[in-house]
């Protein structure tokens, strides 16, 4: 149980700038509990895709995202000091907007309002640093003091030295005291969590323009970055997602979204000491740090001591305002590392305040103000209570930003020596540090949480590598998110074996070790540790991206190797002539088949699942080759099923969306109001059934259709709402069970040489999963939990009657096919392969399920 205290007294040097004169709330009142709150939204983009409007609004298209955005990404420029200013370009106005119901600031006026601050003031800068999915500007505002080229010089030069020479600049007492402490503040990652935008408008006005000798002092030692509205998409539409349907605060160590990348880049370049996300709706209001479990990759010590105090201090600003629940509705604020026993974890790397620790913040949190404006409160009530609504909430995000800086300004010198610290660590290689026992009021056992730290990872090069392609792909992840990789010259040997030259090895002993083995390890089983988790417990690059990757626990790394900026070029085509074979372990495999395919080439596909490309073909091969980094190798014969552009009509979630079209698949989006209202498909070869399709409330001509398309085309299906189309559909003879619905993180597979398993890795990803029994003579298993436990990494308890746990999984099928009476080729996923485009080494078999659906359905059928 935690332990409420009210130790402002600790934070009061963080009140720095708070408005004087508010009262401050009753200190010995009893804290509220925390309930968690999942009303703002689904926890695994669980919208069905068909009726996204905004995902269908601005379609990903194979090839269109890039790691990082070269025109847009935000740098730290040598040659330019400070102010950086920009006449940003204003977009039309729209009153469409739905900021405009709240009061609050749209899209379109946010532009001019930073071009006349920066008009007023040389202490503010603004800048693009990207464009959102639907191609709305990203504005990054920087508040400091000005500054000459060479003072910028200077600070650049100290914030490299912190993390690449940490030690020396451990040593140097001087070296706090010359450098401005940089803060970074992200507002409205959720698109209808509104008011951290209005907040930060209204701060920096007030910076820009004050005459307060504290504001002088404070802008000359630090650097606050504010990220006006990290989701102008959802802001505009009133959603919680971006326009590609994606839960963004669900994205970081993927980074799938190009506004997540900018948020990333933007934390690599400016290696802040503190940052917030400030985010709705709780009351009373939430102030992390957070319930355990707790990230064993950080340097937990350094972090809770400061993110406790700054909460505290965040908290004392908030009751300074005076709003009560009595006259306002506004609970007292509330910590949940303080006030809640569980459910509000910092376990997973996903949430922006959770990665941000891995680029140096040794203060970070998720705020969520009080007062709720969205979804019904939206629509239902009065546009005066809204706005009223509104208005607190702004002023409780300002008020959190103004205690964060001026935290920063009272902590100076030891949260950059904080910083040094951590770095210093990872490059030490020092192994992970336990936090003492009451580092502050209530830090228990419970809150112990730790890692082990291996000496390297190595990602094998030649015939130890399972996936070159998907070796390329993790390398460059890597590098995007500023972890060292290097690259061997010639062959070396550890822990007893020998690695081929052109092999990368991961040295953990660097300064962002933490953020290499958070996505590198593969993660531990908590399911004895604690009852619920407030998302995914359990992800591994390593794992589940497709590549074979080597812990390497001890053993002298004097490896000849270089430092690697980008990975090694993957894509090759034999010399010989004749046909060509294109082994399928990555999605940019798929992706160069579909490119391939949607070119005309005469492909077919062998009975293991190899796309055959014929010797006429070569100059296309080559081509795509070069474009994906795939390798082609000789086919020693072209014989096989003719294989055409598979068209999809999907009614699937929005990650899935994505992920199918990221792929170059054809995709049309439906649902169940849709072939209602009368779908042609003709042009569809193969439906995937994942979310809001429901064959039983289809009406008779809908569903008249759907079964004559059945007759020639194919099935996919996944979830819950795929297990219920099968058995509505008549289609495989499965019975579908259902694991705990929370369960969820990195299982063991065992898969056969079928044509949707065959070549699969070994392992998979699960939420809410499932697994088939009572299966038909036309039912194959594809892939089946593991006898000796699935679970690797994550979450995973029984029901309250002790149905659906990880004993009950073992050896169940988890992935079947099977051919119905009709002739239809339908695949049934009890595993969740394109979890928020997340599991990229998964995504092969999601293609293969949909190449041989759409390649047999309609031949004549055998019963076994």
């Amino acid at each position: 149980m935690r332990i409420t205290t009210a130790l402002l007294s600790a934070a009061v040097s963080a009140t720095l700038l708070i408005p004087p004169g508010a009262a401050a709330a009753d200190p010995t009142e009893p804290p509220q509990r925390t309930v968690r709150d999942f009303g703002n939204g689904p926890e695994r983009n669980e919208e069905a895709a068909g009726v996204s409007e905004q995902a269908e609004t601005s379609r990903t298209l194979a090839g269109k995202q890039s790691e990082q955005s070269e025109q847009y990404r935000f740098f730290h420029d040598r040659d330019r000091g400070y102010p950086r200013q920009t006449q940003l370009p204003v977009p039309a106005a729209n009153p469409a907007d739905a900021s405009i119901k709240l009061g609050l600031v749209p899209y379109h006026g946010i532009a001019p309002k930073l071009n006349s601050l920066q008009k007023l003031s040389k202490r503010v800068s603004a800048e693009i640093i990207a464009r959102s999915h639907q191609g709305r500007d990203l504005y990054l505002v920087t508040v400091t003091a000005p500054e000459s080229r060479n003072e910028t010089r200077e600070q650049d030069r100290i914030r490299e030295r912190i993390e690449e020479d940490s030690a020396d600049a451990a040593r140097d007492r001087k070296l706090p005291k010359q450098y401005k402490a940089p803060v970074f503040i992200n507002n409205n990652i959720h698109g209808n969590e509104w008011e951290g935008t209005d907040a930060a408008l209204q701060v920096i006005e007030q910076l820009a323009t004050s005459t307060d000798p504290k504001v002088t002092d404070l802008l000359s030692r630090t650097r606050l970055y504010f990220n006006i509205t990290a989701n102008p998409d959802g802001r505009f539409n009133g959603v919680r997602a971006n326009g590609a349907g994606f839960d963004m605060n669900r994205d970081f160590i993927t980074a799938s979204q190009p506004e997540v990348q900018a948020m990333r880049q933007v934390m690599i370049d400016t290696q802040p000491v503190a940052m917030i996300d400030l985010h709705g709706y709780v009351n009373g209001t939430l102030i992390e740090p957070t319930t355990p479990p707790h990230g064993g990759n950080y340097e937990y010590d350094l972090f809770i001591k400061n993110s406790y105090a700054n909460g505290l201090g965040m908290e004392a600003a908030i009751k300074a305002l005076g709003y009560t629940p009595e006259a306002d509705g506004v609970l007292p604020p509330q910590i949940p590392f303080r006030d809640s026993t569980e459910g509000w974890d910092d376990w997973p790397p996903i949430f922006t305040p959770q990665y941000a620790p891995f680029q140096g913040a040794v203060a970070s949190h998720t705020i969520e103000f009080p007062m709720r404006v969205n979804n019904a409160d939206y629509t239902n009530q009065p546009v005066e209570e809204l706005r009223r609504r509104s208005s607190i909430n702004v002023a409780i995000a300002a008020a959190a930003m103004r205690a964060t800086y001026g935290y920063v300004q009272a902590k100076h010198d030891q949260l950059i020596a904080d910083q040094i610290e951590v770095f210093r660590r990872g490059a030490a290689g020092e192994q992970s540090k336990p936090v003492p026992l009451g580092i502050v009021p209530g830090f228990g056992p419970e809150d112990v949480y730790n890692t082990t730290y291996p000496r390297a990872y190595v990602i094998p090069a030649g015939g130890l590598q399972r996936s070159a392609t998907a070796a390329a792909r993790l390398v460059d992840h890597l590098i995007a998110n500023d972890v060292k990789v290097e690259q061997a010259k010639r062959s070396f040997r550890l822990n007893g074996k020998t690695y081929p030259a052109d092999s990368y090895i991961v040295d953990m002993h660097q300064p962002k070790r933490g953020l290499a083995n958070v996505m590198l390890e593969a993660g531990a089983d908590i399911t004895p540790k604690v009852d619920s988790m407030y998302d995914i417990s359990g992800w591994s690059h390593a794992l589940l991206w497709g590549a074979t990757v080597d812990s390497v626990t001890d053993g002298s790394l004097r490896i000849d190797a270089k430092p690697v900026k980008a990975a090694a070029p993957t894509g090759s085509v034999p010399k010989t002539s004749g046909p060509l074979a294109l082994k399928v372990t990555d999605a940019k495999e798929v992706t160069a088949l579909n490119d391939l395919l949607a070119q005309g080439v005469a492909v077919t596909w062998t009975g293991d699942g190899t796309p055959i490309i014929p010797a006429t073909a070569r100059k296309a091969a080559a081509t795509v080759s070069d474009r994906y980094g795939v390798a082609f190798t000789p086919a020693g014969s072209a014989s096989g099923v003719p294989l055409s552009q598979v068209r999809i009509a999907a009614a699937v979630s929005a990650d899935e969306l994505f992920t199918l079209r990221e792929m170059g698949f054809a995709v049309t989006p439906v649902s169940t109001a849709v072939l209602n209202a009368g779908f042609d498909w003709s042009e569809t070869d193969v439906l995937f059934v994942s979310s809001g399709l429901s064959y039983a409330t289809l009406n008779p001509a809908a569903k008249a259709a759907l079964d004559t398309f059945l007759t020639t085309g194919g099935v996919v299906t996944r979830g819950s709402t795929g297990a219920t189309f099968n058995t509505a559909a008549g289609l495989l003879t499965a019975t579908s069970v259902a694991g705990r619905s929370d369960a969820n993180g990195v299982v063991r597979v065992v898969s056969s040489g079928g044509p949707v398993g065959g070549g699969s890795s070994g392992y998979s990803f699960v939420y809410s999963p499932r697994w088939f029994t009572g299966l038909g003579p036309e039912v194959k298993v594809e892939q089946s939990y593991a006898t000796d436990g699935p679970l690797v990494s994550g979450h995973w308890r029984p029901n309250a009657n002790g149905t659906g746990g990880q004993d009950a999984a073992k050896g169940q099928a988890s992935v079947v096919s099977g051919r119905d009476e009709r002739g239809a080729a339908v695949v049934l996923f009890g595993t969740e392969p394109m979890f928020r485009n997340h599991p990229k080494g998964l995504f092969p078999q999601v293609a293969k399920a949909l190449y041989w659906s759409a390649s047999v359905t309609g031949a004549a059928v055998t019963t076994p």
